[in-house]
């Protein structure tokens, strides 16, 4: 909020004024233009701190800065470059097959994700500008909700629009807070002079319609679905503040404004269910087989143009793979490692669809360099373990299995798949301990209670043997009606 630049005091939101009323008052009183018996208005004391000095704006431009500081440093650990691509999908990414099937968090986790440097820059300097007028215009919890709110809209107008485009960035609530702010300006009365209010007027209209114009335009990669939402549910908000609730001593009002924004939103992300949700059948789609040759033909594209992109020859060895499609996804991760080979997410991929296929020694090949750049790595140890298990290396599956679980004590099946290698060897005591230990870490599971009663079965312990076979049977038929 703005402060009295007489004495410190915190004014009202939604004002330009500069002085507050008790300052106003005396100053009046000092220079004999009004009564002596006047009645000074009561105001708290300036000293007295009602908010953080730490602002909202800053601590969203913190968080969104995080982010992308986390993102860039995962892709220089996993590539050895801090290019990434946002279509893996697995930082939060709003995708209409993701997001309608059920993962609506990701109308708030796009808001903070940004696809690269120049666009986070250029969203955060907005950010920073937008949000420290809207911030002292409305107070801190009222401009949160703007944001928040104009953010998801902004996330539903965009899957609404286009649902098999994947979008990340803040741009929908930068938006809203811009809808709001020139609802506020033409609907609102400020102390402010009129030059100024036209002023601030015009910057706003003017970043507005020049950034919908820049995403009508080809190969801008903008979307404006978003920008749309945001825009349209921020003049909504702006307007009913403005005109419903504009002062700060009013929270009954403002609430209902917030509640009714709210309830606006939330019919929208309804129909917008209803109509674009149908044609994903309500399921998570992993495998994003809507949109797969789509995708596909995207990602050839910017291959096309750029032969030496990494990332998406990365992106696009998991769409075949995705597809089934095993030959053309190795030969993507293949061209990775010949352009970065020191990419060990890449490395690991291929690895483990060299697995898949039926190929351990190719597989084998892969993981032991994979281990050779990054020692400490439990799942390239475990990925050796078992291409040197398929090729019925069981002794040096065991060791590679026990350094993976030194890695990470608590993984999942490595107890197993272990055990399986201890009792190819006859080592059935051994075998018996992990596969206890796995039923221990991950719970019960009928694969293992039935090598569990193999095991048994090996040493003569007969009933124990029975008892985990019957186990088995229980868990496959599931709990009774």
């Amino acid at each position: 909020m703005a402060n009295c630049i007489r004495c410190g005091r915190q004014l009202p939101p939604l004002t330009f004024k500069r002085i507050c009323q008790w300052c106003v008052q005396h100053e009046k009183a000092q220079r004999g233009e009004i009564d002596e018996d006047a009645v000074q208005p009561v105001m708290a004391v300036p000293w007295v701190q009602r908010e953080s000095s730490i602002s909202l704006t800053k601590i969203l431009f913190a968080a969104n800065t995080l982010v992308f500081v986390v993102m860039v440093a995962n892709a220089l650990m996993n590539t050895g470059s801090p290019e990434f691509t946002s279509a893996d999908l697995q930082w939060g990414a709003n995708f209409g097959p993701y997001t309608l099937s059920g993962q609506w968090w990701r109308l708030v986790t796009y808001m903070f994700m940004h696809g690269g440097f120049f666009h986070i820059a250029m969203n955060m300097w907005c950010l920073w500008n937008l949000g420290t007028l809207s911030e002292a215009l409305y107070g801190r919890w009222t401009f949160a909700v703007i944001y928040m709110t104009t953010g998801i809209a902004g996330g539903l107008a965009s899957i609404a629009w286009n649902p098999e485009v994947v979008s990340v960035g803040a741009s929908g609530a930068l938006f809203g807070l811009t809808g709001a702010l020139i609802a506020s300006f033409y609907l609102g009365e400020f102390s402010l002079s009129g030059i100024s209010i036209k002023a601030t007027l015009s910057s706003l209209l003017f970043f507005a319609g020049f950034s919908l114009f820049l995403g009508v335009m080809p190969g801008t990669n903008i979307d404006n679905g978003a920008h749309v939402g945001g825009l349209v549910s921020g003049l909504i908000f702006g307007a009913l503040i403005a005109l419903v609730a504009p002062a700060h001593d009013q929270p009954v009002r403002r609430a209902s404004v917030v509640l009714f924004v709210v309830m606006l939103v939330a019919a929208s992300a309804l129909g917008v269910q209803r109509w674009r949700g149908s044609q994903f059948g309500y399921r998570l789609l992993a495998d994003r087989q809507a949109s797969a040759d789509r995708m596909i033909r995207d990602l050839q594209k910017k291959i096309a143009q750029n032969p030496q992109d990494a990332s998406a020859h990365y992106a696009l060895a998991g769409e075949y793979l995705a597809k089934g499609q095993f030959g053309d996804g190795e030969a993507e991760l293949k061209r990775v490692l010949e352009i970065q080979p020191q990419n060990t997410r890449a490395r690991m991929t291929l690895g483990a669809t060299y697995l898949n296929q039926d190929q351990p020694k190719q597989a084998e090949e892969e993981f032991a360099k994979l281990v050779l750049q990054v020692p400490t790595s439990a799942g390239g140890h475990a990925g050796l373990a078992m291409a040197l298990a398929n090729q019925q290396r069981h002794a040096a599956a065991i060791d590679e299995y026990k350094i993976a679980l030194r890695l990470e004590p608590q993984a999942t099946e490595i107890y197993y798949k272990m055990g399986v290698s201890q009792a190819q060897l006859k080592r059935y005591d051994d075998a018996i301990a992990s596969y206890l230990k796995e039923r221990e870490l991950n719970g019960d599971d009928p694969d293992l209670e039935i090598a569990l009663g193999e095991a048994y079965e090996a040493k003569g312990m007969t009933t124990q043997a029975q008892e985990a076979r019957d186990k088995a049977a229980q868990l496959r038929a599931g709990p009774p009606n």
